[in-house]
Protein backbone atom coordinates (compact mmCIF):
# COMPACT_ATOMS: atom_id res chain seq x y z
CA UNK A 1 0.00 0.00 0.00
CA UNK A 2 1.16 3.74 -1.24
CA UNK A 3 2.15 5.82 2.47
CA UNK A 4 0.18 8.71 2.34
CA UNK A 5 0.61 11.94 4.89
CA UNK A 6 -2.81 12.21 6.60
CA UNK A 7 -2.68 14.64 9.15
CA UNK A 8 -5.16 13.23 11.18
CA UNK A 9 -5.09 14.98 14.75
CA UNK A 10 -5.20 14.05 17.91
CA UNK A 11 -8.29 12.68 19.98
CA UNK A 12 -9.99 12.27 16.70
CA UNK A 13 -13.44 9.68 17.11
CA UNK A 14 -14.96 7.54 14.61
CA UNK A 15 -18.07 8.28 12.87
CA UNK A 16 -21.03 6.78 11.85
CA UNK A 17 -21.27 4.08 8.69
CA UNK A 18 -23.57 5.78 5.94
CA UNK A 19 -26.81 4.64 5.21
CA UNK A 20 -25.49 3.25 1.92
CA UNK A 21 -23.94 0.90 4.15
CA UNK A 22 -26.83 -0.34 5.20
CA UNK A 23 -27.73 -1.87 1.61
CA UNK A 24 -28.04 -6.17 2.36
CA UNK A 25 -27.30 -6.40 -1.76
CA UNK A 26 -25.61 -4.67 -3.69
CA UNK A 27 -27.85 -2.95 -6.66
CA UNK A 28 -27.39 -3.41 -10.49
CA UNK A 29 -25.30 -0.72 -11.33
CA UNK A 30 -26.48 0.76 -14.81
CA UNK A 31 -25.95 3.91 -16.83
CA UNK A 32 -29.86 4.29 -16.73
CA UNK A 33 -29.60 4.10 -12.52
CA UNK A 34 -26.75 6.34 -12.55
CA UNK A 35 -28.65 9.33 -14.79
CA UNK A 36 -31.44 8.89 -12.39
CA UNK A 37 -29.46 9.36 -9.11
CA UNK A 38 -28.19 12.53 -11.03
CA UNK A 39 -31.28 13.93 -11.91
CA UNK A 40 -31.71 15.00 -8.16
CA UNK A 41 -28.97 17.38 -8.42
CA UNK A 42 -30.18 20.42 -10.04
CA UNK A 43 -27.99 23.45 -11.09
CA UNK A 44 -30.03 25.72 -8.73
CA UNK A 45 -27.51 24.21 -6.23
CA UNK A 46 -24.25 25.33 -7.98
CA UNK A 47 -22.47 28.38 -6.07
CA UNK A 48 -21.33 31.09 -8.01
CA UNK A 49 -18.56 31.19 -8.96
CA UNK A 50 -17.37 27.40 -9.45
CA UNK A 51 -13.39 27.35 -9.79
CA UNK A 52 -12.10 23.86 -10.16
CA UNK A 53 -13.86 20.64 -11.44
CA UNK A 54 -12.92 17.46 -11.37
CA UNK A 55 -14.48 14.05 -13.86
CA UNK A 56 -16.01 11.17 -11.77
CA UNK A 57 -15.77 8.74 -14.96
CA UNK A 58 -17.46 5.35 -14.92
CA UNK A 59 -17.27 2.25 -17.30
CA UNK A 60 -17.50 -1.21 -17.27
CA UNK A 61 -15.02 -3.70 -16.89
CA UNK A 62 -15.31 -7.40 -16.50
CA UNK A 63 -18.51 -6.95 -15.36
CA UNK A 64 -18.30 -4.70 -12.62
CA UNK A 65 -19.12 -0.73 -12.70
CA UNK A 66 -15.76 0.59 -12.06
CA UNK A 67 -14.63 4.48 -11.64
CA UNK A 68 -11.35 5.91 -12.60
CA UNK A 69 -9.22 7.08 -10.68
CA UNK A 70 -5.20 8.48 -9.62
CA UNK A 71 -2.15 8.46 -7.16
CA UNK A 72 -0.74 11.80 -7.74
CA UNK A 73 2.70 12.24 -8.31
CA UNK A 74 5.50 12.69 -5.68
CA UNK A 75 6.61 15.73 -7.50
CA UNK A 76 3.37 17.42 -7.28
CA UNK A 77 3.49 20.80 -4.72
CA UNK A 78 0.34 19.66 -3.29
CA UNK A 79 -1.43 16.37 -2.43
CA UNK A 80 1.54 14.62 -2.87
CA UNK A 81 1.02 10.92 -3.70
CA UNK A 82 -3.13 11.09 -2.97
CA UNK A 83 -5.56 9.24 -4.46
CA UNK A 84 -7.60 11.66 -6.47
CA UNK A 85 -9.94 12.73 -9.75
CA UNK A 86 -8.59 13.82 -12.82
CA UNK A 87 -9.63 17.67 -12.35
CA UNK A 88 -8.26 21.08 -11.69
CA UNK A 89 -8.86 24.99 -11.73
CA UNK A 90 -10.78 26.20 -14.64
CA UNK A 91 -9.06 28.52 -17.41
CA UNK A 92 -10.26 32.16 -18.39
CA UNK A 93 -13.52 32.07 -20.11
CA UNK A 94 -13.63 27.96 -19.53
CA UNK A 95 -16.68 25.98 -18.30
CA UNK A 96 -16.18 23.60 -15.63
CA UNK A 97 -17.42 20.44 -17.94
CA UNK A 98 -14.73 21.70 -19.90
CA UNK A 99 -12.02 22.10 -17.92
CA UNK A 100 -12.90 18.77 -16.25
CA UNK A 101 -12.54 16.87 -19.05
CA UNK A 102 -9.30 18.88 -20.57
CA UNK A 103 -7.96 18.26 -17.08
CA UNK A 104 -8.86 14.58 -17.38
CA UNK A 105 -7.15 14.52 -21.33
CA UNK A 106 -3.70 16.21 -19.80
CA UNK A 107 -3.81 13.93 -16.86
CA UNK A 108 -4.27 10.58 -18.12
CA UNK A 109 -5.17 10.70 -21.70
CA UNK A 110 -8.83 10.42 -21.77
CA UNK A 111 -10.20 11.22 -25.01
CA UNK A 112 -13.13 13.75 -24.31
CA UNK A 113 -15.08 12.43 -27.17
CA UNK A 114 -15.32 8.97 -25.07
CA UNK A 115 -17.02 10.57 -22.50
CA UNK A 116 -20.64 11.10 -22.03
CA UNK A 117 -21.53 13.68 -19.07
CA UNK A 118 -24.49 12.56 -17.06
CA UNK A 119 -24.78 14.90 -14.64
CA UNK A 120 -23.11 16.05 -11.64
CA UNK A 121 -22.59 16.17 -7.75
CA UNK A 122 -22.73 18.35 -5.66
CA UNK A 123 -20.23 21.09 -5.52
CA UNK A 124 -17.78 21.70 -2.05
CA UNK A 125 -14.35 22.89 -1.21
CA UNK A 126 -11.82 21.62 0.61
CA UNK A 127 -10.66 22.86 3.89
CA UNK A 128 -7.44 24.23 2.78
CA UNK A 129 -8.31 25.61 -0.64
CA UNK A 130 -11.06 28.11 -0.56
CA UNK A 131 -12.24 27.31 -3.73
CA UNK A 132 -15.74 26.12 -5.20
CA UNK A 133 -15.35 22.63 -6.90
CA UNK A 134 -17.79 20.82 -9.12
CA UNK A 135 -17.92 16.95 -9.80
CA UNK A 136 -18.79 16.08 -12.90
CA UNK A 137 -20.08 12.05 -13.21
CA UNK A 138 -19.49 10.80 -17.39
CA UNK A 139 -19.70 7.44 -19.13
CA UNK A 140 -17.50 5.76 -21.10
CA UNK A 141 -18.96 3.28 -23.01
CA UNK A 142 -16.19 0.93 -23.14
CA UNK A 143 -12.92 0.74 -20.78
CA UNK A 144 -10.65 3.15 -21.99
CA UNK A 145 -7.01 3.21 -23.05
CA UNK A 146 -5.04 5.56 -21.00
CA UNK A 147 -1.36 7.01 -20.34
CA UNK A 148 -0.41 8.54 -17.36
CA UNK A 149 1.13 12.06 -17.51
CA UNK A 150 4.11 11.17 -15.19
CA UNK A 151 4.54 15.34 -14.53
CA UNK A 152 1.05 14.75 -12.71
CA UNK A 153 0.14 11.26 -12.50
CA UNK A 154 2.09 8.39 -10.74
CA UNK A 155 -0.61 5.80 -11.38
CA UNK A 156 -4.03 4.94 -12.67
CA UNK A 157 -6.48 3.12 -10.62
CA UNK A 158 -9.33 1.05 -11.74
CA UNK A 159 -11.86 0.64 -8.52
CA UNK A 160 -14.97 -1.43 -9.25
CA UNK A 161 -17.92 0.50 -6.75
CA UNK A 162 -18.40 -2.83 -5.77
CA UNK A 163 -14.84 -2.77 -3.81
CA UNK A 164 -16.10 0.48 -2.29
CA UNK A 165 -19.00 -0.49 -0.97
CA UNK A 166 -17.05 -3.88 0.40
CA UNK A 167 -17.80 -4.47 4.59
CA UNK A 168 -14.84 -2.54 6.08
CA UNK A 169 -13.75 -0.58 2.97
CA UNK A 170 -15.25 2.27 4.59
CA UNK A 171 -14.98 4.43 7.71
CA UNK A 172 -15.31 7.78 9.18
CA UNK A 173 -13.60 10.07 11.08
CA UNK A 174 -14.61 13.20 13.27
CA UNK A 175 -11.84 16.00 13.46
CA UNK A 176 -11.49 18.78 15.57
CA UNK A 177 -9.09 21.26 13.91
CA UNK A 178 -7.98 24.77 15.23
CA UNK A 179 -9.80 26.35 12.09
CA UNK A 180 -13.35 23.88 12.38
CA UNK A 181 -14.51 21.05 14.93
CA UNK A 182 -16.68 18.31 14.24
CA UNK A 183 -15.24 17.84 10.81
CA UNK A 184 -16.16 14.51 8.93
CA UNK A 185 -13.74 13.38 6.78
CA UNK A 186 -14.38 10.02 5.05
CA UNK A 187 -12.14 7.21 4.13
CA UNK A 188 -11.68 4.34 1.80
CA UNK A 189 -9.37 1.21 2.30
CA UNK A 190 -8.42 -0.16 -0.92
CA UNK A 191 -5.84 -3.15 -1.43
CA UNK A 192 -3.29 -0.54 -3.27
CA UNK A 193 -4.34 2.30 -1.40
CA UNK A 194 -6.40 4.56 1.02
CA UNK A 195 -8.92 7.14 -0.72
CA UNK A 196 -9.81 10.13 1.70
CA UNK A 197 -10.60 13.67 2.09
CA UNK A 198 -12.10 15.34 -0.81
CA UNK A 199 -12.31 12.37 -3.35
CA UNK A 200 -13.72 10.08 -0.73
CA UNK A 201 -16.24 13.08 0.05
CA UNK A 202 -17.44 12.57 -3.48
CA UNK A 203 -17.18 8.76 -3.63
CA UNK A 204 -19.60 8.51 -0.66
CA UNK A 205 -21.84 10.99 -2.37
CA UNK A 206 -21.79 9.12 -5.20
CA UNK A 207 -22.62 5.49 -3.30
CA UNK A 208 -25.53 7.27 -1.55
CA UNK A 209 -27.02 8.19 -4.47
CA UNK A 210 -26.90 5.20 -6.34
CA UNK A 211 -27.50 2.89 -3.38
CA UNK A 212 -30.31 4.67 -1.33
CA UNK A 213 -31.93 7.62 -3.54
CA UNK A 214 -32.44 6.21 -6.59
Amino acid sequence: MKIQKIPRPDGFQLGPAPRWQEVADLPLLTKERVQQALARVTRDEWPDPIQAAVLCALFEEDGCLCVLLTRRAASMRSHTSEVSFPGGRLEKDESPQAAALREAFEEVGLNPDEVEILGNLSPFSTRKLEVAILPFVGWLSQPPSLEPNPDEVEQILRVPLARLWEKGAYHQEIWDLPEISGLAIHFFELDEDIVWGATAHVLDELLGRLFIES
